[in-house]
């Protein structure tokens, strides 16, 4: 069996047909796709697609049936290994978690550029998932999302937060504005620490250009809102450790974070290259692994498929302002192909659920009494 008939029977598996008319299936324009395809796994597919070699009307309905068919378990062949193998042992010794490699993500993703970010977000400039339970689009489910931590973690005027991880400070701005607390955010990449101090000013918040490990003091709560899934296994440890460092003993940490099925070690070889250089998706067990005999767990709240609905409300804002960000001469083409690629591949995942997204609750003695589950 050849390249394309292996492709075309196990796409056809999915009910995702070659050429065909419905939203979800796929239109190839290179036969060279099959081989490169089944070579080279999902870096092969990413790559084809960033090349024009195939579309599909609905990307992330694709790729909704095709992980449901466990479609990239079974292109999984000798080939394949071959070919992604190297690439994962050199993510592995590489160590992009270490201090020294943790500017690699800066580079590649979060340092791209302010103007892509702002026409994507949310005025509070949050890259990460929303929360739409009570909402319908995407600048409320981002505010929802830090009102339920807020009331997650108690917060009261006067409180004193550290955020690991704090992108460009949205999170600080809006517990500064409506709960009175005073913060302070960590993050490696400077174009965040610029923003999102003008977007502090006047607030008792301060953005700090700082590898989280870096951070010191005591404070009564800590948050990380998106940063564990980029700090590695090896360094899972680390991370909480720091945590437990840095809050009080009466105090509460609040980790938001995707989370995976599969205890992994390696990062998936499109994402590496493309978006998140050694990037891992924890697992249940790699967290409670990781935090044991730091933490009492006082809850754990799944809300996975609400990442759908943000990453596709992300899409849209991208694809909306396009237009702008290409006449800016930054982005090209392929660029753009490779962000649709990615924000529909993993709104897709998301909604397969082969991704989820967890907020961990963790207090370092117990809560007195016991914690009050907040949702």
């Amino acid at each position: 069996m050849n390249a394309k008939q292996y492709i075309t029977n196990r796409l056809k598996e999915a009910d995702i047909e070659i050429n065909g008319l419905r939203s979800w299936d796929i239109t190839v324009h290179d036969e060279r796709f099959y081989n490169r395809a089944l070579a080279y796994g999902s870096l092969g597919f990413g790559e084809a697609y960033m090349d024009g070699w195939w579309d599909a009307p609905q990307l992330e309905e694709s790729f909704n049936k095709a992980l449901l068919a466990r479609f990239d378990e079974k292109i999984i062949n000798w080939r394949t290994l071959l070919s992604i193998w190297p690439r994962i042992l050199f993510t592995i010794l590489m160590d992009f978690g270490s201090k020294a490699r943790s500017h690699n993500i800066d580079a590649h993703h979060y340092g791209i550029g302010n103007d892509l970010y702002k026409a994507m977000l949310d005025p509070y400039m949050t890259y990460t998932c929303g929360y739409w339970k009570n909402t319908d689009n995407l600048n409320d489910a981002q505010k929802e999302k830090f009102d339920l931590v807020c009331r997650k973690i108690d917060l009261m005027q006067g409180m004193s937060v550290l955020d690991m991880g704090c992108g460009w400070g949205g999170f600080l701005k809006y517990a500064a504005e409506k709960y009175g607390i005073q913060g302070v955010g960590v993050t490696i990449t400077k174009n965040q620490v610029t923003l999102g101090n003008e977007m502090c000013k006047n607030l008792p918040v301060l953005i700090k250009h700082m590898d989280y490990r870096d951070a010191e003091g005591r404070f009564d709560r800590v948050v990380s809102i998106g940063l564990l899934e980029h700090v590695g296994p090896k360094y899972h440890r680390v991370f909480f450790e720091q945590a437990r460092k840095r809050v009080k003993d009466d105090g509460l940490v609040l980790v938001h974070t995707i989370g995976g099925h599969i205890s992994r070690r390696h990062v998936e070889p499109w994402i590496n290259k493309y978006i998140f250089p050694g990037g891992v998706v924890p697992s249940l067990e790699q967290i409670s692994s990781a935090s044991q005999n730091l933490f009492v767990m006082e809850d754990w709240h799944n809300f996975g498929y609400d990442y759908y609905k943000t990453l596709m409300a992300w899409f849209e804002n991208f694809d909306r302002a396009w237009p702008e960000l290409k006449k800016s001469g930054k982005y090209n083409e392929r660029f753009y192909r490779m962000w649709k690629y990615y924000l529909l591949s993993t709104a897709g995942a998301f909604k397969a659920r082969r991704l989820e997204l967890w907020q961990i609750v963790l207090s370092p003695k117990g809560v007195p009494g016991g914690y009050k589950p907040v949702r």
